[in-house]
This record gives structure tokens, sequence and C-alpha cells, in this order.
């Protein structure tokens, strides 16, 4: 009788020995981190189409969303900084977003030279209409786990976070060159190492 473990393709071509004890079950929990990675990135494509903007306006838009929940202000220096990107660029997307109908920029209660963003009603409705039920079915899943469970997953989630941001660190002693030729792929994407820089991901 083969077993889901046996049928796995144990010639994915990962830097670590597939035949080492353990090495089955861990390849098995980075495939599926694999799918869900492969799943999402799918999904902020299909989002973005729909709501007819590039990544960065997207991320924009769900940061001031989500910020304004908070009842927290929000101006361009804020927003730049979360997006990583220049002042120029932050200019330009927020004269995007204005002219798109996402965005309004009222003056400062307090600074008359500075901004607060707000996103629109219609833009909350969009991102409502876009994401509600996909997000409803992501917490159905996550609240499905027992609470012990949910810390093993924050905590293996936290752990794999941390590895991915040191991927670029030097090797751990005693990697060698076969080491490093064997290092072909991202353990988590399949791809190669040198092309797996991603944009910071929406909240």
């Amino acid at each position: 009788m083969t077993t889901e473990a046996d049928s796995r393709d144990v010639t994915t071509p990962y830097w670590y020995d597939a035949q080492a004890v353990g090495a089955d079950d861990a390849i098995g929990v980075l495939e599926a981190l694999r799918r869900f990675r492969s799943a999402d990135k799918s999904m902020r494509q299909r989002t973005q189409d729909d709501m007819d903007m590039n990544e960065t306006d997207l991320a924009a838009l769900r940061f001031l969303i989500a910020e304004e929940k908070r009842e927290h202000e929000v101006g361009p220096t804020d927003l730049a900084h979360h997006l990583g990107i220049s002042t120029a660029a932050t200019t330009k997307l927020i004269k995007r977003l204005v002219a798109s109908g996402h965005l309004q920029r009222r003056p400062h209660p307090h600074d008359r030279r500075a901004q607060i963003l707000h996103p629109t009603p219609g833009a909350h409705d969009e991102v409502r209409a876009t994401l509600a039920a996909m997000h409803a079915r992501m917490m159905g899943v996550a609240d499905a786990f027992a609470p012990e469970e949910q810390l093993v997953v924050v905590r293996f989630l936290t752990a794999m976070a941390d590895a991915v941001a040191l991927a670029h660190d030097p090797e751990p002693a005693g990697s060698g060159a076969d080491s490093a030729t064997d290092a072909a792929t991202d353990p988590a994407t399949d791809a190669p190492l040198d092309a797996t820089a991603e944009a910071p991901p929406a909240s």
C-alpha cells in the first residue's frame, strides 16, 4: 500500500539531502508552504486586475483602510515609510489614487502645511467586495485549529519569516563548495535563489 509520504517526489531539488532522516516530512511542510505562496500570489494578481491597480497602489490602499479603522492619521510621509518608496514615487501614487476616486487628501487639523490621506467610501466598498469573502474563509481556516495548534502555526511562520529574511547572510560554518552548488532553488518557491526577491506583502 502506497502512503502519501511514499508518493512524494523525493527528487525535489532542495538544497538539503532529501534522503536524510525526517527530510521527507520537512519537504511536505515546505511543499504546502509553497502551494500557499503560489495561491497567495495568484490572489494578489486577481485582486489587482479586479481593482485595476498595481501592487503598490493596492498595498497603499489596504494600509490606509487598516490605519483608518485604528483611527490613526496617515500622511504622505507615513505612507512612503510603510511602502518603502521615495517621496516622489509616493506623490505620484497619491495622485493616481485621487484621480481614480480611491483617495481623498484633507488638510491636517493642526498643521496647515500637512495633509491627511483618507480612503473614499467607494474604496472601502470596492475592497470589501473584492476581499471580504476571502478574508472570511481565511479566518474560518485559522479558527478551526485549536489554540495550541494556532500557537504552533504562528511559531512556524514566524521562524520561517526569520529564515527567509536571513537568506542572503553568509552560509553557515561548515558549508562548502558542494553546498553552494546544491543551493539551486528556494525550498519554498522552487525558484533560483538569486531570483526570489519579493515586494513587501500587503497586509
